[in-house]
């Protein structure tokens, strides 16, 4: 057989499809961004084909891309489940769900201090909506969740607030306070996309969604190229291209909470919530 898949390689390609991106597929796995390209290339080789075309940060995948994705899956739960049988697994994997516009400002410094705090846990990264975290992590598919989130007790803990700010181009001039606003969100399902609607209409002003956006790439290209105004986390550093404006509603913090699925120890849940506030007590 001359064509071979290599399992590492294969694991990147999938913490990219995951994460979003190059960037933060690496500081998921703890490798220089550098490696997971190469990785992905390596895989580019072996097929003959791209799999992958960059967009910025982002990282589209081709319908070549997208088949190995599912087959790389599979690939790897077959392997880790022998390794699991054969009692060779080094570590146990903790999957560990965020937002995407959370974790794209404080992810590295996440991964870094979760793999610190849980030394005997490989620690994944998966991004997604709060909704469908929410979900996935009731029925078992990842085993934490940071969620704005107001519920308490259970299988939930405190794990800080996050502040928010409404970010525009810096050219961006707002219409007047009788005209509708113009706001870029992210398409539904989005908590962030209600508490900006909502602070808008609390105003008793129109909102005018000008641009709804499936992921934060989308969101911030919008915003930059001054259709309107966006609602996102305020931690450092500053968003590139855009400005926080104080002349809209300020809006209190997001609480957040760490949930985590049925059967994992509460001692992990505490450890993670008490990891997200270390980090954003750094960050703030």
């Amino acid at each position: 057989m001359s064509a071979v898949l290599d399992v590492v390689a294969l694991r990147s390609l999938v913490a990219v499809a995951e994460c979003g991106g190059f960037h933060r597929a690496a500081a998921a796995l703890c490798l220089t961004q550098s490696a997971v390209s190469q990785h992905v290339r390596k895989l580019e080789r072996v097929l003959d084909r791209k799999l992958v075309v960059r967009e910025g940060r982002q990282a589209r995948f081709t319908p070549d891309g997208e088949t190995l994705l599912a087959e790389a899956r599979r690939v790897l739960d077959a392997h880790d489940e022998a390794l699991r049988r054969l009692g060779a697994e080094e570590r146990r994997t903790l999957v560990f769900g965020s937002t995407e516009h959370a974790a794209d400002r404080f992810l590295p410094e996440l991964a870094t201090r979760l793999r610190a705090a849980l030394p005997t846990r490989e620690v994944r990264f998966r991004l997604d909506r709060t909704a469908r975290l929410a979900d996935a992590v009731d029925r078992a598919s990842i085993d934490v969740a940071l969620l704005i989130d107001r519920s308490t007790g259970g299988r939930s803990r405190d794990a800080g607030h996050l502040g928010l700010d409404w970010f525009a181009a810096p050219d961006w001039v707002p219409p007047g306070p009788d005209e509708p606003l113009p706001m870029v969100v992210f398409d539904e399902p989005c908590i962030m996309r209600r508490l900006a609607v909502d602070a808008v209409t609390t105003l008793g002003r129109q909102p005018d969604l000008v641009c709804e956006a499936a992921d934060l790439a989308g969101v911030l290209a919008a915003a930059r190229a001054g259709l309107g105004v966006t609602l996102l986390p305020s931690v450092k550093p500053r968003l590139e291209g855009l400005v926080a404006r104080d002349d809209l509603p300020q809006l209190e913090p997001a609480p957040l909470r760490v949930r985590v699925r049925p059967g994992l120890p509460a001692d992990l849940a505490d450890v993670a919530a008490k990891t997200v506030r270390e980090v954003l007590a750094a960050q703030s």
